[in-house]
């Protein structure tokens, strides 16, 4: 019986030590200790994304005959995790997303990023920009240790452990958290007004030919290909964790009224306003189809040019950003 004891003594022992041998130098995983994962419903959330543009990539960067992808809308990745679905970026495509007041720099983790993987295992992962003038970007110093002899796959295990500042590193309902005082000091950036955060996806093939490749030059190594209309990263939403005042009076909404809607040719606003406002139409993959700034508060908009179908109007007032869902007949 001593043994039999032994012999499980010596093989457990061996097992935990090849596990923390194998353990990367970040954060674990949702549940372990010392995981920096931040729950959808923690109260250190403070605003989440109200608008924004995506870029659909690839389905296979390797095999572009396939299409982009198509998964989701843009409305999907407005407003608090899990209330809505994802949006599928495909191979290098990218979300840049934008909030009613800046994001600022202070203590700890500033925003987090949430995507779908299902078990915290297969992970889709993406690169992360932030601007201050909507303009020039500046990317996280996102580092990648996973090995990058083998191709992963549509089965793949990956650990967390291995990956940092790479948006994806958690799975569902838990947001991957970023840090302004890593970009802090870069030219041209302002961490106290981050106006703009750029979400791409990173192309995990270990090719030198499609992969792409982390602060150090490691090529990145997560599931490709990835061949489906949900392919790639996986959008969420993005929760801000510390952000300027929006200096918002809630009692006097910017928008009066817009109408008709739904509507044929003529849209009408009608807002509380007597400053320059901008309008902006977008389609229901964050596409930008008319913008105008002007200063009556109240304007027809023609729509001619416009086919049927749903669209977003953004209204930007007196630093009030307002979203509506328009119909054209």
């Amino acid at each position: 019986m001593k043994f039999y004891l032994y012999i499980i003594l010596i093989i457990n022992l061996l097992f935990f030590n090849n596990q923390a041998i194998a353990q990367g130098p970040y954060a674990p995983a949702v549940g372990q200790i010392g995981t920096t994962a931040i729950h959808k419903d923690s109260s250190v959330f403070v605003a989440w994304a109200t608008s924004a543009i995506i870029e659909r990539g690839w389905q296979n960067i390797a095999d572009t005959s396939l299409g982009k992808t198509t998964a989701g809308t843009v409305t999907d990745v407005l407003g608090k995790s899990g209330t809505g679905g994802v949006v599928s970026l495909g191979d290098g495509g990218s979300a840049v997303l934008t909030f009613t007041a800046p994001i600022k720099n202070s203590s700890g983790a500033d925003f987090a990023i949430f995507e779908n993987s299902f078990d915290g295992q297969f992970l889709e992962l993406a690169f992360v920009e932030v601007s201050s003038d909507g303009i020039n970007f500046f990317r996280f110093p996102a580092h990648s240790l996973t090995q990058d002899t083998t191709q992963l796959d549509n089965n793949a295990n990956m650990d967390a452990t291995y990956i940092h500042n790479l948006a994806g590193k958690y799975r569902a309902q838990y947001g991957t958290p970023f840090d302004l005082d890593d970009v802090d000091g870069t030219p041209g950036l302002d961490v106290n007004n981050i106006t703009h955060v750029k979400i791409i996806d990173v192309v995990g093939s270990i090719n030198p030919t499609y992969g792409t490749y982390d602060d150090d030059n490691n090529i990145i190594n997560d599931p490709f290909p990835t061949p489906f209309p949900t392919g790639g990263f996986d959008l969420d939403a993005i929760g801000i964790i510390h952000q300027q005042p929006t200096n918002i009076n809630e009692n006097e909404p910017i928008v009066n009224q817009i109408y008709p809607n739904p509507f044929s040719t003529n849209l009408t606003l009608e807002l509380n306003t007597n400053t320059d406002y901008n309008y902006t139409i977008v389609d229901m993959n964050g596409k930008t189809l008319l913008e105008e700034t002007t200063p009556s508060n109240n304007t027809t908009i023609n729509t001619t040019n416009l086919e049927k179908g749903i669209y977003f109007l953004k209204i930007i007032a007196n630093k009030q950003v307002s979203t509506h869902k328009i119909i054209k007949l």
